[in-house]
């Protein structure tokens, strides 16, 4: 082999290794989740799971009530565990189809990844105690709220919709 050759084999294997890592990234979201082959219909039961309860004896202590206003994680699924409390749970999907849930104390969620979701404390009189995990280490976090109201996108959104006595 001369020395041209072996450059172009070198150049071949640097793109080769450079595409290689191009597509190192997450694969893209095809459906907002996969149900079971016995199963057609999704209900917020689906995402939640209750065997737990039993293990938790977690004393409750006064605390505000308290939100986690809807959001999105776009890296990330997000499980949710219930360590202390009741919480009221929630996502939409794609289709607009609203899941909700009350958790209890040992119950567990999962928000798939992209979807919009909330948490809310519905008694003030009890602290609610839950850990989140995420399985990206960079999971982000938008909150659907500011990303409307703060950005002007809505007002853009009014201006640029037709109004129902406008007929197009």
């Amino acid at each position: 082999m001369n020395f041209s050759t072996i450059s172009v084999y070198r150049v071949l294997i640097a793109l080769a290794d450079a595409l290689m890592v191009a597509n190192a990234g997450d694969p893209n979201i095809l459906s907002d989740f996969i149900l079971p082959q016995d199963s057609y219909l999704a209900d917020a039961n689906f995402f939640t799971f209750t065997g737990m309860r039993s293990l938790m004896n977690a004393p409750a202590r006064h605390h505000l009530s308290s939100i986690k206003p809807p959001h999105t994680h776009p890296r990330s699924a997000e499980l949710l565990f219930m360590v202390q409390g009741s919480l009221e749970v929630g996502l939409v999907d794609t289709t607009d189809e609203l899941y909700s849930q009350t958790l209890q104390t040992g119950d567990m969620f999962v928000f798939p990844k992209g979807l919009v979701h909330y948490q809310y404390n519905t008694d003030a009189k009890n602290m609610v105690v839950a850990i989140s995990a995420f399985r990206s280490a960079n999971a982000s976090n938008v909150s659907v709220l500011s990303t409307l109201f703060t950005t002007g996108i809505m007002l853009l959104a009014m201006l640029c919709w037709p109004s129902p006595s406008r007929h197009i």
